[in-house]
């Protein structure tokens, strides 16, 4: 029995390649034993440093697609900008502070035009001009709004006595105008840089090219002066906007102090110095435009022709005193309310500790144009993105795109809505929905808009904020409900006033949890 042992043992380790490999060598001395062993020592440490390498990368691509793709839509002015500024706010507080300076010449311009939207609204040109479009026939498709017509009040109604003095001492705003339009052209932009960069100076010096212009202007834009819209509807020239890719915060956020001290004084100099800077002509313009806003008379024919600017992006009026001081820094909340049209697309991206996550994610929040000429420019976002807010001006039930003045703001939002819930190629995304501007809501039903004045199918129903609100909130939720590919889809609607900080910080908050949460079980990893 032992003779028939011995051959079969050594023919499976023969048969064993990894028995001969790791077999001593015959006749080894203590010394190569010594060598070999440390030679496979040292093997195996490389081999497990290789194995944690691979695993690590198999972690970082799981974490990859653990973060978080957020896509912001919705027409034009539906605050897709301030939601992206309140996202910056929350988690990049010193990016968003840094740039504050740089929206001063928003907001300047922003006050500038309003104060001349008062007074194209006020000239007897535009009266004219309303005569001619109450004659003419709008035909709307919709599926909820009924546009009723003006009251004739908005064709003669209220003179303003003091309206050629108004216009008169406010001429010099329409040259500052001219200017500050100028710095955010493409040319004028680049002409910015270089002035405001100027290691002597650090302050405006771009000059103005345009020629004086007529305060009343003569348009096919302002036929629809009377009809609630965009801020821009009645000014007879298109909304100033800038392009992503010009970096026009870093331009204008070099009008601080850009010299250190000036050395006769010893003291700061700063953009109040310079007396080309706008901050002067705003300051010498400021009682005259206090007195226009506060003349009763102006509050009256701005309201028989429908035109209220509280509604709008961008309002100052009720701050002049404030924002018309030559040292006048803006504040967050200045900054939140600014008005900019931006062309393309707004990318800001930031960590967030999650809660049920020890790595941060990872977030990147897309802002893309909403005006109808850029809806195109979102279908490529739609593939990896992981959710969508979808911003819906619900306080816009008696507006008109600007773009196209037969089509109420409201069913534009609900149009829209229901395109993008309805595409498949969505179906496993998030959706989170911001009836978005309730506090101008609110100051509308307050003001005594009705509601069933512009929407037929809302009936008799109270014409209080609950009931109009809830009314709108079923509309969407009848939409999503009827076109989404994906019935097992939630839906997390949210009452947003996104100009308002604490309560915007809140809501942020909790989406966040909700979305990290959804896109970790979709990838399976809770």
């Amino acid at each position: 029995m032992l003779k028939s042992k011995h051959p079969q043992s050594r023919r499976r380790s023969i048969s064993d390649p990894l028995a001969v490999v790791l077999r001593p060598p015959p006749n080894e001395s203590p010394e190569d034993r010594e060598s070999r062993l440390k030679a496979e020592s040292d093997a195996r440490k490389v081999s497990n440093e290789i194995d944690e390498m691979l695993r690590q990368e198999r972690m970082d691509k799981k974490r990859m697609r653990a973060d978080v793709s957020v896509l912001l839509l919705g027409q034009s002015e539906s605050g897709k900008s301030t939601t992206l500024k309140q996202f910056q706010l929350l988690h990049s507080p010193a990016s968003f502070h840094a740039e504050r300076l740089a929206w001063r010449a928003v907001i300047y311009l922003n006050l500038v035009r309003s104060v001349r939207r008062i007074l194209d609204s006020l000239s007897p040109e535009s009266d004219a001009l309303d005569e001619v479009d109450d004659s003419e026939s709008l035909e709307t498709a919709s599926i909820i709004i009924s546009a009723n017509g003006r009251p004739p009040s908005a064709i003669s109604g209220t003179r303003v006595p003091n309206f050629e003095l108004y216009r008169r001492r406010l001429e010099p705003l329409i040259l500052l105008e001219d200017r500050l339009t100028q710095l955010f052209s493409p040319n004028g932009e680049a002409q910015a840089e270089i002035n405001i960069s100027h290691a002597s100076s650090g302050h405006y010096t771009a000059k103005a090219t345009a020629t004086r212009r007529s305060i009343s202007r003569t348009s096919n834009a302002e036929k629809h002066t009377s009809r609630r819209g965009s801020p821009n509807s009645d000014t007879g020239e298109r909304e100033v906007s800038v392009h992503t890719s010009r970096n026009w915060k870093q331009a204008f956020s070099m009008v601080l102090v850009n010299r250190a001290k000036n050395k006769p004084s010893g003291e700061i100099e700063g953009w109040w110095t310079d007396p080309d800077d706008p901050s002067h002509t705003l300051h010498a313009c400021a009682p005259t435009m206090l007195e226009l806003w506060r003349d009763p008379a102006v509050r009256q024919r701005l309201r028989e022709k429908g035109i209220f600017l509280e509604d709008t992006s961008g309002f100052y009026l009720d701050e002049i005193p404030r924002i018309t001081a030559k040292r006048y820094i803006p504040t967050d909340a200045d900054v939140l309310k600014a008005r900019l049209k931006t062309l393309g697309v707004v990318e800001h991206s930031f960590s967030v500790q999650s809660r049920r996550n020890r790595a941060p994610v990872q977030w990147k929040i897309y802002d893309v144009g909403g005006s109808r000429n850029q809806r195109q420019a979102w279908a490529p976002y739609f593939e990896d993105v992981n959710a969508i807010i979808f911003l819906a001006p619900i306080s816009a039930f008696d507006q008109f795109l600007e773009e196209d003045p037969r089509v109420n703001r409201l069913d534009d939002s609900l149009q829209l809505w229901r395109s993008v819930v309805s595409n498949r190629l969505l179906s496993h995304v998030s959706f989170v929905l911001f009836l978005n501007k309730c506090d101008l809501l609110q100051a509308k039903l307050d003001a005594g808009v009705k509601v069933k004045q512009h929407i037929l199918s809302y009936g008799n129903r109270p014409n209080a904020y609950d009931s109009v609100s809830k009314f709108f909130r079923d509309k969407f939720s009848a939409i999503h409900q009827s076109h989404t590919p994906n019935r097992e889809r939630g839906l997390y609607s949210h009452f947003t006033s996104v100009t308002d900080t604490r309560a915007t910080a809140k809501i942020i908050t909790s989406i966040q949890d909700i979305i990290v949460r959804i896109n970790l079980t979709n990838m399976k990893l809770v």
